[in-house]
């Protein structure tokens, strides 16, 4: 399984600071829901009827002891205590404040999880057989297709 490396780490932590200045402009009233639109989709977070619903990748559909205990801890801390499994094989928090949700990104960073490409028309998640990579018969190892 592919594990983040500096580059990785790197990267979701800008985006995470990226994210946090975008809700504190958004907060201030400097952008509109519509400037703000794009900025919180790329990070997935919609605005639903009620709420902010953020959706977060599970990295090859598979998890950690530590990721989950992590989304357990997100969804006590920042939701109403539950998660939802999509059939893209995410996590949906349909209850997160707008305000709180750059803390929420940080903390799943710390186990290798973001909300990069978790919504709009793009490649979501690959899932593929559970001995993809050792099959003498495989065409293509598809998990190189699951970096971030």
């Amino acid at each position: 399984m592919y594990r983040y490396d500096e580059f990785d780490h790197k990267l979701v932590q800008e985006r995470v600071q990226q994210f946090r200045h975008q809700v504190k402009r958004r907060l201030s009233g400097e952008l509109t829901e519509d400037q703000f639109k794009p900025l919180r989709l790329m990070n997935g977070l919609y605005l639903q009827l009620h709420a902010y619903m953020l959706r977060v990748n599970v990295p090859y559909g598979a998890m950690t002891s530590r990721q989950m205990r992590k989304f357990a801890h997100v969804a006590r801390t920042y939701d109403r205590g539950f998660g939802h499994f999509t059939t893209r094989q995410n996590i949906q928090y349909n209850w997160v404040k707008l305000e709180e949700t750059p803390n929420l990104l940080a903390e799943l960073a710390e186990v290798e999880v973001t909300g990069i490409q978790s919504s709009g028309n793009c490649v979501r998640n690959i899932t593929s057989d559970h001995y993809a990579g050792r099959i003498k018969d495989e065409l293509a190892d598809p998990r190189v297709y699951c970096e971030l």
